[in-house]
């Protein structure tokens, strides 16, 4: 990849099944949107793909990549565009009365409020960190009721194929982030901070 330089400092080396393991999640992820490309609603086929961007964005940030400092603004500017399809999608739920997804994207974005605070916090910052990752835990509780919600829904739902492609991308989801709470922790060998992951 032109102009991605070599670390001179001592990094722990990331561990190869991790690597692998969350790159096919994506790659899910990516079949995903194409699914509700085909099977879904547009407000649902905005959103997944949005959210996926997002998601890429944060693997950036947190996965330890180094990448030229020139990118910054072309991925602030795709950042903004997922952030403003994603408020779409939400307000396109709340027109639809879609109330459990509309449910279901708020929380999300609960959770992406806390990540966005957990790169940024100075790590002195411990009962901020402690607090953030309480709030987190209920958070990714509550998505896994959405997940069981749709579960049961395909089972006596008027539109079963609908509820588990809801269920299989919950499920997806909630295997993502975790995957993004994980590189921040540095499991993968990557690192909290995105100015530590750019080059000038």
């Amino acid at each position: 990849m032109a102009g991605v330089r070599a670390d001179t400092t001592t990094k722990p080396r990331p561990r190869r099944g991790f690597v692998v393991f969350k790159w096919i999640v994506y790659a899910l992820l990516a079949v995903d949107v194409a699914l509700y490309a085909r099977y879904g609603r547009l407000t649902e086929l905005v959103d997944t793909a949005a959210w996926l961007v997002l998601l890429l964005l944060f693997e950036w940030e947190t996965g330890g990549w180094r990448l030229p400092s020139r990118w910054l603004p072309l991925l602030h500017g795709v950042r903004a565009l997922a952030a403003v399809a994603i408020v779409v999608a939400v307000i396109g739920y709340a027109l639809e009365r879609v109330w459990l997804d509309f449910a279901n994207e708020m929380v999300w974005l609960g959770v992406i409020a806390l990540l966005e605070l957990e790169v940024r916090l100075p790590a002195s910052a411990i009962r901020l960190h402690r607090l953030r990752r309480m709030v987190a835990a209920a958070l990714y509780l509550a998505l896994v009721g959405f997940l069981l919600t749709w579960a049961a829904m395909g089972f006596g739902d008027e539109d079963p194929q609908a509820a588990w492609l809801d269920t299989w991308d919950a499920l997806l989801w909630l295997v993502a982030f975790v995957v993004i709470e994980l590189n921040v922790f540095g499991f993968g060998g990557g690192g909290r901070s995105r100015r530590a992951a750019t080059s000038p």
